[in-house]
C-alpha cells in the first residue's frame, strides 16, 4: 500500500511513476472548459526547469559521490526518492551545516547548490517567484493562546470523533446556505494541501507541501510567523496544554514531516525548541499526526520501504513500524512499542540481494485514547516481505503506561506486499503478493446508542469494523465501499451520537471486481452497523474532465446538524446530518485571489486533513496533486453572512 501513505497507491503503474505524479497529473485544468495548457502559478515555481548546465553539474556531483550510499541500502542515507520530496533549501542546509557537511566539505559551493537542485529538480529559491507571505502589520492582532482549544489534534479529541460542538461551529442548517468565501492563503510551489489545521484562539496553524508552517491571523490570513521543517508537513499541528492562569507560559507546537523528523516548536514565535527523527531507517516517514496525552507524545512511524523494494537490487526489507513515546518538552524517547520482531537474513533474491523478513506492519494513521481502560489504540499497515506477521493490518491497543500489547484484532491475514510485486522483475515480491488491504484510516472510540463504547476502523478493502475495547473481539464488520487498488476508505471517519460517517473513494483503477463501486458518504448505526442513510456519488461534476472523480478520500466532520465532506471532485459539501441530502456545495477547483495578491488553484480534496468550522467559518484544503487527482495548494476559509 505505498502510495496510499502519501495518497493512494496505483498498482497498474511503476513505483517511479507515483513518485512523480504530483507533476505528471498537473495539466488538468482545473476550472472551466478543458485546457491541457492550464497550470496555476504556484505549480509554475515548483516545474521551473533547471539549467542544463547545473542539472549535469548536479548529476556528476551525485553519481560520483553520493549514490553509492542514497541508492544501495546504507542504513542512515535517504533514498533517493525521498529526497525527491525535499526542498533544495535543505539539502542544501545538510551540506553546508547540517548532517552531510563532513562527507561534502570537499566541495564547492557550486557543486552543492547544483546537486541541491539536482535531486529535487527545483531551483533555489523557486517559490521565492510567487508572492511573498503576507505577514502581519503592527496593527494586527497579536497571537491570543489564552484557552485550550476546543479541537484538540488531529481527530478533534482524544477519541478521533470528528465531532464539532454546535456553538464552537457556528454553522446550522439555517446559516450554511450563506457561506461565501472570506480568504484564501496561497502554498508556492504546492501541487497538494493536505495539513489538518489547528485553531486555537484567533490564530490558525497549518503545515505545506514544501515544509513551511503557519501561523495565521484567523481573520485576515496574514501570517505572524513561518517556520520552515526539512521536508513536507503534511501531518496535523498539535498544541501543549495551555495554562489558562499563566500568561507568561511558552505553549508548544508538534508536528512531523514526510522524512522522519518530529519536531516541537514555541507557539507564539515558530522558534525551534527540538528536532528528533523517529527512527533510524532511511526511508523513514511520518504519515499520521501525533497524539498528545499529558506530558507524552505518541508518534507513529510508517516507511517507504514498499516503494524501495521495487529495486530488484535493493535488500529488501527491514523496516519495523512502533509507536513511540517521546517526553513532549524534549524530545527524549520514553519507550517504544514494536508491532513486529526483528528482521532477519532469509537468503538471497533473484538479483543476489540479501532478502530479509518478516518487516512492516506501518503505522499510517493517528491513534485514539481510551483514559477510561488506560489504552491507546492504532491501526496497522501490511507486511513488507514475508513472513506476514500477526499484527499487520490489525486493530491493536496499547498500554498507555507501560506500552505493552494488550490486545489485536487482525481483519486481514497473510498480507505481504511491496512495490516489487507490480514490476517486471518482481525479485522481491513476496509469497504472500498481497492483497495490500492496509488500514489508511484512524481508529474511532466512539459510543452507541445502546450505550456501549466501540473501537472502528476501515480499511482499503472497503470494509467497515467494530471490535469490543475491552477484549478486541470482533463485533460487527460490514463492506461499505468496492474497494480495491485505490482504496475504499482511505484516512478516516466521523461519529456522532452514535452515528459513524463513512467516506468512500472507489476511484477507477482498470481492474475487475465482484461488486460495483460506490463512492460517496454513508452513515451506519454504531451499535449494528446498519446504513442509517446512504449519499453515493453521481458523476455529475467532472463530466470527464482530467483527474477528477467522485468519492471522497478526506475524514468528515460532524456537527449535530451537518456533515462537511471535501471531495476528488474538488467539491466541498455540507450535508444534513439527518437524512444525508445536500445543503451547500462550492467548487474548490479554480482558481482564487488570495491574500498575498496573487492567484492560486484548488482541485481535489484529498488526504487526512478535515473540514473544520469554528465560529461561523469553514476552513478546508485544496488540492491533491497525487495518484491522478487534480493539483492544487491552496487553504481556503468561507464564512457564514450574518
Amino acid at each position: 500500500m505505498f502510495a496510499q501513505r502519501t495518497g493512494t497507491r496505483l498498482r497498474l503503474l511503476p513505483i517511479a511513476l507515483l513518485i512523480l505524479a504530483p507533476l505528471m497529473a498537473v495539466g488538468a485544468p482545473v476550472n472551466g472548459p478543458i485546457d491541457e495548457t492550464a497550470k496555476s502559478d504556484s505549480y509554475k515555481d515548483i516545474t521551473a526547469n533547471l539549467s542544463p548546465d547545473i542539472a549535469a553539474r548536479g548529476e556528476a556531483v551525485y553519481n560520483g559521490l553520493c549514490i553509492n550510499c542514497h541508492e544501495h541500502g546504507l542504513n542512515r542515507a535517504p533514498q533517493r526518492f525521498i529526497m525527491q520530496f525535499m526542498t533544495p533549501e535543505s539539502i542544501l542546509k545538510a551540506m553546508t551545516d547540517g548532517v552531510m557537511r563532513n562527507q561534502t566539505a570537499h566541495l564547492s559551493l557550486q557543486d552543492k547548490e547544483a546537486v541541491a537542485q539536482y535531486l529535487p529538480s527545483r531551483k533555489l529559491g523557486a517559490e521565492k517567484q510567487a508572492a511573498p507571505t503576507l505577514m502581519c502589520g503592527a496593527d494586527a492582532a497579536p497571537i491570543a493562546l489564552s484557552s485550550q482549544p476546543v479541537l484538540q489534534g488531529w481527530g478533534f479529541d482524544e477519541h478521533n470523533s470528528h465531532s464539532i460542538p454546535d456553538d464552537y461551529a457556528g454553522i446550522n442548517r439555517a446559516n450554511v446556505g450563506t457561506l461565501k468565501l472570506k480568504w484564501a492563503l496561497a502554498f508556492p510551489g504546492s501541487v497538494r494541501a493536505r495539513s489538518q489545521p489547528l485553531v486555537v484562539g484567533n490564530t490558525m496553524f497549518v503545515g505545506s507541501q514544501p515544509g513551511t508552517v503557519y501561523a495565521l491571523d484567523l481573520e485576515t490570513g496574514c501570517a505572524h510567523w513561518t517556520f520552515q521543517a526539512s521536508a513536507e508537513v503534511k501531518v496535523g499541528i498539535l498544541i501543549s496544554d495551555l495554562n489558562d492562569a499563566d500568561k507568561d507560559a511558552e505553549p508548544l507546537l508538534f508536528f512531523g514531516d514526510l522524512i522522519g523528523f518530529q519536531y516541537a516548536v514555541k507557539a507564539k514565535t515558530g522558534e525551534l525548541v527540538w528536532r528528533t527523527r523517529m527512527d533510524e531507517h532511511p526511508v523513514l516517514t511520518l504519515s499520521g499526526t501525533a497524539t498528545l496525552v499529558d506530558d507524552t507524545l505518541f508518534v507513529p512511524t510508517s516507511s517507504l520501504e514498499e516503494g524501495s523494494a521495487s529495486d530488484p537490487n535493493y535488500p529488501c526489507c527491514t523496516f519495523r513500524g512502533s509507536l513511540v513515546a517521546l517526553d513532549a518538552a524534549t524530545g527524549k524517547e520514553k519507550r517504544r512499542t514494536m508491532l513486529i520482531t526483528e528482521p532477519k537474513l532469509r537468503g538471497k533474491n533473484g538479483s543476489g540481494a540479501n532478502s530479509y523478513g518478516p518487516s512492516g506492519v506501518p503505522i499510517w494513521t493517528s491513534a485514539a485514547v481510551d483514559r477510561k481502560r488506560g489504552q491507546i489504540y492504532v491501526a496497522t499497515g501490511d507486511n513488507y516481505s514475508s513472513p506476514a506477521t500477526e499484527l499487520s493490518d490489525s486493530i491493536v491497543a496499547i498500554d498507555l503506561e507501560s506500552g505493552a500489547i494488550l490486545w489485536h484484532y487482525q481483519a486481514t491475514a497473510n498480507d505481504a506486499w511491496n512495490g516489487s510485486c507490480d514490476e517486471i522483475t518482481q525479485h522481491n515480491c513476496p509469497e504472500e503478493d498481497g492483497p495490500d488491504l492496509d488500514f489508511g484510516s484512524s481508529p474511532v472510540l466512539a459510543t452507541g446508542s445502546d450505550g456501549k463504547q466501540y473501537v472502528l476502523a476501515a480499511d482499503k478493502g472497503g470494509q467497515v469494523m467494530a471490535v469490543d475495547p475491552d477484549s478486541g473481539k470482533l463485533i460487527w464488520k460490514k463492506r461499505v465501499g468496492r474497494g480495491g487498488v485505490v482504496g475504499g476508505i482511505l484516512f478516516g471517519l466521523a461519529a456522532y451520537e452514535g452515528v459513524l460517517y463513512v467516506p468512500v473513494t472507489d476511484v477507477p483503477d482498470g481492474r475487475s471486481y465482484d461488486m460495483d463501486p460506490r463512492p460517496g458518504v454513508y452513515a451506519l448505526d454504531i451499535v449494528s452497523g446498519d446504513y442509517v442513510w446512504e449519499a453515493p456519488s453521481a458523476d455529475t461534476i467532472c463530466n470527464g474532465r482530467p483527474a477528477c472523480y467522485p468519492g471522497y478520500q478526506t475524514v468528515p466532520s460532524a456537527t449535530s446538524e451537518l456533515v462537511f465532506a471535501g471531495s476528488n471532485d474538488g467539491h466541498l459539501r455540507a450535508y444534513d446530518r439527518r437524512n444525508g441530502k445536500i445543503l451547500w456545495h462550492s467548487d474548490t477547483a479554480q482558481e482564487f485571489k488570495t491574500v498575498s495578491g496573487d492567484t492560486a488553484s484548488g482541485g481535489s480534496i484529498g488526504g487526512s486533513a478535515s473540514a473544520i468550522a469554528v465560529d461561523g467559518k469553514l476552513i478546508t484544503n485544496s488540492g491533491y496533486g497525487f495518484a491522478g487527482k487534480m493539483p492544487g495548494g491552496v487553504l481556503l476559509v468561507y464564512e457564514v453572512d450574518n
